[in-house]
């Protein structure tokens, strides 16, 4: 069996802000704070490294303003969600620009029940859409591909 990757590309109507896809998520059950105890988050600066951070949940803040600095527009941000009651989460990163971003589920993926090597989209698209189109979702396209 070959490995898949499974997204969905949001795009918003207009820039939005880490910060405010946050606290949208969060209404819908979802944190910012991982199964380990700590908030991980990616900035792909100037150097195009792609380097991960952690930090404690208390710093969310601190951490949320590093992220939606205006020095970082130009850049990929990312930071990992998870939902605790579901018991799955992913990698939501941040275009530059931050009118499009994309979520890809890594932490425990769910799966279709019946055809179990597929990841089970239409759950995640239940778990964020309502939350993004208050946040100023335009679309998303949900896309699994097998290699």
């Amino acid at each position: 069996m070959g490995s898949r990757d499974a997204d969905i590309d949001f795009t918003f109507t207009c820039p939005t802000t880490v910060r405010a896809v946050l606290d949208a998520v969060t209404g819908m059950g979802w944190s910012a704070e991982v199964p380990v105890g700590s908030v991980t988050y990616m900035i792909n600066d100037v150097d195009d490294m792609y380097e991960w951070y952690g930090s404690s949940p208390g710093d969310i803040g601190e951490v949320l303003a590093r992220l939606d600095a205006p020095g970082n527009l130009p850049y990929t941000v990312a930071v990992n969600l998870y939902h605790p009651e579901a018991g799955t989460g992913g990698m939501l990163m941040f275009m530059p620009g931050r009118t499009e971003a994309s979520f890809s589920p890594t932490i425990d993926r769910r799966r279709i029940p019946a055809a179990p090597e597929s990841t089970d989209l239409a759950w995640y698209l239940h778990a964020l859409v309502p939350a993004l189109v208050t946040a100023g979702l335009e679309g998303y396209e949900a896309k699994e591909i097998r290699h």
